[in-house]
């Protein structure tokens, strides 16, 4: 019985990440065959999930003296820092334990917050598996059709 109970519990808290194996899908079409195509299509799909109110799963840094969560960056080769977000707890668990504290959030709210943080490059999703790097110019062209 308990066991039902927690099941149960599970996917009302996950209702946000619900069809974001869609994204997944998408990134992994876009690898196969890293055409302007499948980019459009990428981002389409992630547009859609923004659309019914989908959520990431975002890594955030321990509060320091200011109260005051930050979303946790991780820096590329090329030293940019850039956010990191998760489709599913799956995701997030292959980077081996690497993400310490983690909240849901919004994508259309991460976005957009995104947009106006000098000090990062963008948004990495699924940054040890199923990847895409959403720079802010490609944030924008997912956020301009919402409007």
């Amino acid at each position: 019985m308990a066991d039902h109970k927690n099941k149960k519990q599970n996917e009302t808290v996950d209702a946000g990440l619900c069809g974001n194996e869609k994204i997944e899908e998408a990134i992994a079409a876009l690898q196969q065959e890293p055409t302007q195509e499948m980019l459009a299509h990428t981002l389409t799909v992630i547009r859609r999930r923004m659309q019914e109110n989908g959520q990431f799963i975002v890594a955030v840094e321990p509060p320091t003296g200011d109260g005051q969560i930050r979303v946790q960056a991780i820096k590329t080769a090329d030293g940019k820092a850039w956010w990191a977000a998760f489709t599913s707890f799956e995701e997030e668990l292959k980077g081996g334990g690497s993400v310490k504290s983690t909240f849901l959030a919004n994508i259309d709210k991460l976005f957009a917050s995104a947009l106006t943080v000098p000090e990062i490059a963008g948004v990495i999703i699924n940054p040890w598996n199923r990847t895409i790097q959403l720079d802010k110019n490609l944030i924008q062209i997912i956020e301009g059709a919402k409007r």
